[in-house]
């Protein structure tokens, strides 16, 4: 069986001398949706970071490609196609939405218009807006930023910590359906969401953590419907 486009098997890992990752395994394939949900404090944004490299692993390894990049740095893990959008501090806000784009191309020596022309057709708001200082958007708009940003690096993967985190539900669902339409170019998404029943519902993998280990890892669909994870995590 082929290997999965990015997996972090086996992970283990912490903040000082806790291990707050125990065995913990994430994968997503190529143009798939992989979310990662679970309670506060289960480790899930801990994964998140183990993958991109900000957290140095004591066990286990990150794979992307079939290529082992563990001891690489997260500005190397850019280079090698990876985007990681955290939950907040993630726009430069005095500098205008189109001057945002820009600094997410900064590793790129091409022409990088035809990628904004692709972003502006994501995120039509943001055309109107470019000129605008990002600051002063509202919270769904500064994501919108935020994502566009990571995409001017033409990554591979995206990863998203928390993208709808203090948004309304109608910005959620929008935001949502743009990851989808992102996915849908070929792009894995890996994300971390507190709204796991809706997250779950686009998910091509969902992993549920409990204490920083695999609890549940199935489809999103399966998920959604097993009784014991609704119960005990989705709220019935």
């Amino acid at each position: 069986m082929a290997e999965p486009y990015l997996i972090g098997e086996a992970m283990r890992g912490g903040y000082g001398p806790v291990d707050i990752l125990q065995d913990c395994t994430i994968a997503v394939e190529k143009g798939q949706i992989a979310v990662i949900v679970g309670p506060n404090g289960a480790g899930k944004s801990t994964a998140m970071k183990a993958v991109f490299g900000m957290l140095k692993l004591r066990g286990g390894r990150v794979r992307l490609a079939g290529e082992d990049i563990t001891a690489l740095s997260p500005q190397d893990r850019v280079a090698k196609g990876m985007a990681f959008v955290p939950q907040t501090s993630n726009i430069f806000p005095s500098l205008s939405v189109e001057e945002n784009l820009e600094m997410g191309a900064f590793l790129r020596r091409d022409d990088i218009r035809g990628t904004m022309e692709q972003v502006y057709a994501l995120f039509p708001v943001l055309r109107q807006k470019r000129r605008q200082a990002a600051g002063e958007l509202s919270g769904g708009q500064r994501q919108q930023v935020a994502v566009g940003r990571a995409l001017m690096t033409q990554p591979s993967v995206l990863m998203l910590d928390e993208p709808t985190a203090g948004v309304s539900p109608i910005v959620m669902d929008e935001l949502f359906d743009r990851i989808i339409e992102v996915a849908r170019t070929g792009i894995s998404i890996l994300m971390v969401e507190q709204n796991a029943r809706q997250a779950l519902a686009i998910a091509d993998r969902g992993y549920v953590l409990v204490q920083g280990a695999n609890r549940y890892t199935d489809t999103g669909a399966a998920l959604l419907a097993d009784p014991e994870v609704r119960r005990t995590f989705l709220g019935g």
